[in-house]
């Protein structure tokens, strides 16, 4: 018994390691995919980019924030999408709806609304087209 006490206080720590970490992940990533990019000719600087983001069942991004220069239009092409932007009302966006948000906009809540079906945004960013990163992960 002496041999196994050890052991299991061990299971139990790395249990509670695992654990806490995924607590701490907000669930599966979603996949992200270019879908357009193009410069904007009558506006100097700017470009027009367009990604998928396909959120797996119970699927979520990590808190985020977004280009200083981009707006944003969002349209759930399939599933629920819920969504906080800045200190604005949790909000589930059902297929068919759509949403802005005003450049810098911050992410804290970005999930697929459904545990069991897969849902998919169409995100379109009017972006400086100096600006590399569309998205930044916030720790």
């Amino acid at each position: 018994m002496m041999t196994i006490r050890p052991i299991l206080s061990a299971l139990c720590m790395t249990l509670a390691i695992v654990a806490s970490g995924s607590a701490a992940a907000a669930g599966p990533e979603p996949t992200v995919k270019s879908n357009f990019q193009q410069a904007i000719l009558n506006l100097p600087g700017k470009s027009l980019i367009a990604v998928e983001v396909e959120y797996p069942p119970g699927g979520a991004s990590l808190p985020h924030v977004h280009a200083k220069s981009a707006f944003i239009y969002a349209y759930v092409v399939s599933g629920a999408v819920e969504s906080k932007v800045n200190e604005g009302e949790v909000h589930v966006y059902r297929a068919g709806e759509s949403w802005s948000e005003p450049p810098g906009a911050r992410h804290p809540i970005s999930r697929n609304a459904s545990k069991t079906r897969p849902a998919k945004l169409l995100a379109v960013f009017v972006v400086d087209s100096d600006d590399k990163a569309l998205t930044t992960t916030v720790k």
